[in-house]
């Protein structure tokens, strides 16, 4: 098979070194070819396609973080051509969702030795999202996050922190199906997976193959419950954080929002429409456990 690897070398604010090197040396005396392409930020998409032509790969590799995966799945979509991934990213959560190990040789084992299983996304405002996309809380988060540079777990408590003290509720309306409701919440979270990159859970029932995405609406909130997200589950109290399944969501806030999807900033936004799209991406995923 024909490998084509898309890295993006600032991902997660570190060098890819390890991760080319690390790729070159497993593919060596393999009988399979791999072929590496540098991310410049600027002309990937003309770039990547012109290689996928090129190319005719039979896998193509996503080497970075959740963005790097979104942008990489964006060229596939109508290719047929399985996603890989290796988690070379800040906060890999697409890859810990999957079960794919963080380290180089193991999630090459699972591009080699894998299955793969079509998977869903979700179309929000034109953008697809394999993962979370959210507005309000998270997305300004994000917004935060990107400016100051700031990396790992510690770097985004300390954005919890600045943001909490900044964030107004909005209000919103929301429709689910014939469902028609109003909420006063920090942020709304669509979800097609159980956790952030961090490791924080908000979505328990989460899942990527089955054909809907949650809506959860976090109507209240403070520093101390986003910490409990990281370090145990419980059940949510429905008066602070509601979770609705769904494959159609319109939702239009009082004001202006911040979004992102898959830890992207994308804008503010006043209205947003998302819709599911069962199994539109086949993905490289860790064989199951007998």
């Amino acid at each position: 098979m024909v490998f084509l690897f898309a890295i993006n070398p600032v991902s997660g604010g570190k060098a890819k070194t390890d991760w080319e090197t690390g790729i070159t040396n497993y593919f060596k005396d393999s009988p399979h070819n791999a072929e590496l392409l540098l991310l410049d930020g600027k002309t990937d998409e003309k770039r990547l396609n012109e290689k996928i032509a090129q190319l005719k790969p039979d896998r193509v590799v996503a080497v970075g973080g959740d963005g790097t995966i979104k942008f990489v799945a964006e060229q596939l979509l109508d290719t047929k051509i399985p996603l890989g991934i290796l988690p070379a990213g800040s906060a890999n959560g697409m890859a810990r969702e999957l079960g794919i190990p963080p380290d180089v040789e193991g999630s090459l084992n699972v591009l080699v030795d894998g299955v793969l299983k079509p998977t869903d996304l979700i179309s929000v405002n034109g953008e697809i999202c394999l993962h979370l996309a959210d507005i309000g809380l998270n997305a300004q988060l994000v917004k935060h996050y990107q400016q100051n540079n700031l990396r790992g777990k510690l770097g985004y408590l300390r954005g919890v922190v600045n943001v909490l003290q900044k964030h107004r509720l909005l209000r919103l309306d929301i429709k689910l199906g014939d469902e028609c409701i109003s909420r006063a919440a920090f942020m709304i979270v669509l979800a097609n997976a159980r956790m952030y990159g961090t490791g924080a859970i908000i979505n328990p029932d989460g899942d990527p193959f089955d054909g809907k995405f949650e809506v959860v609406i976090f109507r209240r909130l403070s520093f101390w419950e986003i910490l409990k997200l990281f370090w145990r589950y419980r059940p949510f109290d429905p008066k602070k954080i509601e979770i609705f399944p769904a494959t159609s969501v319109t939702i239009e806030t009082h004001r202006k929002a911040y979004f992102q999807t898959d830890g992207e900033y994308v804008g503010r936004i006043t209205k947003l429409q998302a819709d599911i799209r069962p199994g539109a991406l086949t993905m490289i995923v860790p064989k199951p456990v007998d």
